[in-house]
């Protein structure tokens, strides 16, 4: 591989003009980020945070991102938008127009995550572009992650004009609308994306029209270069060497385990992740499109080695991916891939355990969150009307070399736990516990965060749904539990029980009024031997409630050995 040097570019602008222009870049992506939060009709969108803005300059290269956002969505829209823009010639391109998408290969990985793109036009030329990627809580199919192909997972939209010069395209969103179970909430969750995108193209032409700048270009380049050098340096200052390791993850109850396979190698201020020979691409949803991978294997490498810098096109140029086409990691269409997160989750988790050898300071053992929880619950109330909700969960996070993990995160997947009495608002559905789980956390000199527990109660009195409600799961860590690094234990297994009987996490479940859930999340690996626990730290876990002991021998996270 031959090391890329960036030299330095003459700066166009001079160093406090280029903070204040940048400060400015940010506050109007986060702004639209805020139009999102304050006009979606979701859950998973208000509360859950599953969206990212974001706007690039005129090639479709990211300058900058929401400060929230998704590492999936985020990560894959830095390829994939650029692709889509580069796919249309220039003069294609009219004011008003917006497009829209949900095309996993294209972009964030399956259907749910619509694109709404569009082009900003300044002193009647293109300017740049801005997009709006959501997680529709519906978008038609068969809700469930144990289907064959994308076919069954619901509507499938190729990149069309949702607007043309400023008109709606009424035919494209009645096709939307009649293909999903929830269609006044679907069609407010896509107006607020449009709005996002006119939130930040109107800023970003005030912007230009403040400081005299024509388009984006200059500036775009003067960030992405520092933000390249930025992270090139730190890659090399990293021991050059190939690392590799290997990771196990569960499939569907009675499949063999899925292997990913990495080597990453550092080579002066290049990184190269090499995924050959991980698994086929399997006969369920967790395959996983090339740019939901890169987006997380982007994840591991920028929060490694320079976590500060701004996330743009420059901070991905060093990171180079092999991920071979019809793996697991690069699957070929028509492949199912809505339950993607399930696989694509641990690749962050894989490339930390590889670089754990040189540069164990920096990266955390395995954790609960990584896959995120979602269920997704859907059915009627009793007066008949549809409901169609995603609660999406962490787990404990894993600890690392100067901390304990803290906290149950949707790592690395950077949502949100959706609150109780929004679920509850949101469905028939009653919360009955939400509690962490002692003991539950791996051991070691640091110790992995807790798992928690939640009961969901389907109600049988006047507020019971109409039929049955259906969940659908997607989730991970029911056999093969958090790992820990460097001698810390594992952390302890998520478990699934309907009534009190273990039910099936891979599929769709049908519940009747009076059934009660049972979710616990896993917690998080240990960091180091747990031999090695600081006896105040561990006197202040067990005051705490986080530690259990019987006979004076610890009891929890995997482990039965004493510290």
């Amino acid at each position: 591989m031959n090391q890329r040097e960036v030299q330095a570019p003459k700066p166009k602008f001079d160093p406090i003009t280029l903070e204040i222009l940048w400060r400015r870049l940010i506050s109007i992506v986060d702004e639209a980020d805020a139009a999102v939060a304050r006009t979606a009709f979701s859950s998973i969108l208000r509360d859950g945070h599953d969206y990212t803005c974001m706007f690039t300059d005129r090639q479709g290269r990211e300058l900058a991102q929401g400060t929230l956002a998704t590492p999936g969505q985020s990560g894959a829209m830095a390829l994939g938008i650029k692709n889509l823009v580069r796919k249309l010639p220039p003069e294609s391109f009219r004011p008003g127009d917006v497009y829209i998408t949900n095309d996993p290969w294209a972009l964030a990985g399956h259907l749910n995550d619509v694109c709404v793109l569009s082009p900003i036009f300044h002193r009647d030329r293109l300017a740049a572009f801005t997009a709006c990627i959501l997680h529709h809580s519906d978008i038609g199919g068969r809700v469930s992650s144990d289907n064959h192909d994308v076919f069954e997972e619901g509507l499938f939209i190729p990149l069309v004009k949702l607007y043309e010069a400023g008109q709606l395209n009424e035919g494209v969103l009645a096709m939307i609308r009649a293909n999903v179970r929830t269609p006044d909430q679907v069609n407010g969750d896509i107006r607020s994306q449009i709005a996002a995108n006119h939130v930040c193209a109107e800023r970003i032409v005030r912007m230009l029209e403040e400081y005299r700048l024509e388009a984006l270009d200059d500036l775009a380049e003067e960030i992405i270069s520092r933000s390249e050098r930025s992270l090139r340096e730190s890659i090399a200052r990293a021991p050059a060497g190939v690392y590799r390791a290997e990771g196990h993850i569960e499939q569907t109850e009675g499949a063999p385990a899925v292997v990913i396979r990495c080597a990453v190698t550092i080579n002066g201020s290049d990184i190269q992740v090499d995924l050959t020979g991980s698994s086929p691409q399997v006969d369920w949803g967790g395959n996983v499109v090339y740019n939901f991978t890169y987006a997380y294997v982007h994840m591991a490498v920028k929060s490694i080695f320079d976590p500060d810098i701004p996330n743009n096109d420059g901070a991905a140029a060093p990171i180079h991916l092999i991920a071979p086409e019809g793996t697991v990691v690069n699957c070929r269409f028509p492949a199912a891939v809505a339950a993607r997160m399930q696989i694509g989750h641990f690749m962050t988790e894989i490339i930390y355990r590889a670089l754990a050898e040189a540069l164990p300071q920096r990266v955390v053992a395995a954790s609960g969150g990584t896959p995120a929880t979602m269920q997704v619950f859907y059915g009627r109330r009793g007066d008949g009307e549809p409901f169609h909700t995603v609660l999406i969960r962490g787990g404990g996070m894993g600890a690392g070399a100067a901390r304990d993990g803290e906290g149950s995160f949707i790592f690395p997947a950077n949502g949100a736990n959706t609150p109780v009495e929004i679920l509850e608002s949101d469905s028939p559905l009653i919360v009955e516990r939400r509690e962490l789980l002692p003991g539950s956390g791996g051991a070691g000199k640091q110790r992995g965060a807790l798992g928690r527990r939640e009961v969901f109660r389907v109600p049988s009195d006047a507020h019971a749904p109409l039929g049955p409600v259906h969940l659908a799961m997607q989730s991970g860590r029911f056999s093969l539990p958090p790992e820990g690094l460097f001698g810390g234990a594992p952390g302890a297994r998520a478990r699934f029980l309907v009534n009190d009987q273990p039910g099936n996490p891979y599929g769709l479940t049908r519940l009747s009024p009076g059934d009660v859930v049972t979710m616990d999340s896993a917690g998080g690996g240990g960091y180091g031997d747990p031999r090695e626990r600081d006896p105040a730290a561990l006197a202040r876990d067990l005051a705490e409630g986080k530690i259990e002991w019987q006979g004076g021998v610890r009891v929890g996270g995997q482990s039965q050995g004493s510290e």
